[in-house]
């Protein structure tokens, strides 16, 4: 087997022989095992057309359809691989990477049959977040008109009856940098980064004003660099390797200056940590990308490690909850942190119920209309155990997902650096 089998620089990586070939040997180890059939719908229905085949002997038989099937229905919750036994890391004699071979099998697609028109409409976040924000109210409002919905849909793939994030009138950025010399904070426990992510950018600012809050409370200084673009994880749902490439050189060069002086650089969302961390330096394969990556953290996780040094306030005068039912992200678990964010909460003093199920949106794959029943399928045991839980707080890191927790549920999560910062008393917007 090639040592560059899943690596993004390698020779053969858009071979479609070799793909279809690591396919076929991939689908004959994952069929004799099945440790992840309750992750997800790929290898459940792997592992139906393997059993109709006759087993796992007759995997290399499965017809092109049915490893389209496979492929398309993957959406990259990257769980498979921190279970799977297999994994190169293990140095075993048959090694998998499942998801790579799904992205890779996507990105030998998009190159020869080229992304779907919604799949380039839907990566590009930056430039529907600049339109949208623009011109916010008018178009928060025209997402919950039923006729313009039902366009959207044609137009971009996402279903008219989902439920979708609204989009802020002031973007953090501004927000940030119209605070002026307050924002450098008190650093006397040095600085950090931000990378706010679109999310936080366009939609959800406020979650960007509780990590700003939070951190300058505990006597870090907060930067922003300049020219951040989305994390490009957008692209990669397309298969469009080259955007990505062209995103995450963008986000190293805006990065690495901060990297250089000596800051870290956080992250409030787990699936943009996730791109930060593995994927940005996979796909551009440079010291710089790696240097990056070696000094990027999830929010959570670098305030945990302040605490671990004792250097965390804990005196926790506002708003506290008794209860708190949290959903950990699968790009969260994926980083093999550890449940940080819930770690962080019970600082508080508030009990956290964790809840380790996907929400199966992972990026615009759970909204797309061709694949919501399914994603609402997948997504249900998590949309069970939120309502039934009698916890006082629904907590969430990840935005979308906490998006398909309140139309599922009724419940409206809030990110749980907002439940830090209300215990702190940091006044929050309104807005």
């Amino acid at each position: 087997m090639p040592m560059n089998l899943y690596d993004p620089l390698g020779v053969d990586y858009f071979d479609a022989a070799a793909v279809r070939a690591e396919r076929d040997r991939t689908f004959h180890v994952c069929a004799d095992c099945r440790l992840c059939v309750r992750l997800c719908p790929s290898f459940r229905s792997l592992f139906e057309m393997v059993d109709e085949r006759g087993g796992s002997d007759r995997a290399g038989e499965l017809a092109p359809a049915q490893h389209k099937r496979v492929v398309d229905e993957c959406y990259q919750c990257k769980l498979c691989y921190v279970v799977c036994p297999y994994t190169p890391e293990q140095q075993q004699e048959w090694k998998i990477d499942f998801p790579g071979l799904m992205l890779r099998s996507l990105a030998v697609n998009t190159r020869t049959e080229g992304a779907s028109r919604s799949a380039r409409l839907l990566a590009r976040t930056d430039l529907q977040g600049k339109v949208a924000t623009a011109a916010a109210p008018l178009v928060n409002q025209a997402n919950r008109v039923k006729p313009v919905r039902v366009l959207m849909e044609r137009v971009t793939g996402i279903s008219k009856d989902r439920l979708l994030p609204t989009f802020a009138k002031e973007r953090f950025s501004k927000w940030f940098r119209r605070r002026g010399a307050q924002s450098r904070g008190d650093a006397r426990r040095g600085r950090v980064a931000l990378f706010p992510t679109c999310l936080v950018e366009y939609q959800d600012p406020s979650i960007g004003k509780a990590m700003v809050g939070v951190l300058e409370r505990n006597g870090i200084g907060c930067d922003l660099p300049e020219g951040q673009v989305c994390c490009g994880m957008p692209w990669l749902d397309a298969g469009d390797t080259e955007r990505f490439r062209e995103a995450a050189q963008r986000n190293v060069d805006a990065l690495l200056p901060a990297v250089q002086a000596g800051a870290s650089v956080v992250v409030p969302q787990p699936t943009c940590a996730y791109t930060l961390k593995f994927e940005v330096p996979a796909f551009l394969g440079t010291d710089d990308a790696r240097l990056v990556a070696a000094n990027t953290f999830d929010t959570s996780e670098f305030l945990m490690a302040r605490h671990r040094e004792e250097a965390l306030d804990t005196d926790f005068a506002g708003t506290t909850y008794e209860s708190i039912v949290w959903h950990s992200a699968c790009h969260g678990r994926a980083q093999q942190m550890g449940p940080k964010s819930r770690d962080l909460m019970k600082l508080t003093g508030a009990r956290v119920e964790m809840v380790e199920r996907c929400s199966a949106i992972d990026g615009t794959w759970g909204l797309r209309a061709e694949n919501v029943e399914l994603a609402q399928r997948v997504a249900r045991p998590l949309m069970e155990r939120v309502r039934e839980s009698d916890a006082e707080l629904v907590a969430g890191d990840c935005h979308l997902a906490n998006g398909a927790i309140q139309e599922g549920t009724g419940k409206v999560p809030v990110h749980p650096l907002q439940v830090v910062a209300r215990a702190y008393g940091i006044e929050e917007d309104a807005g």
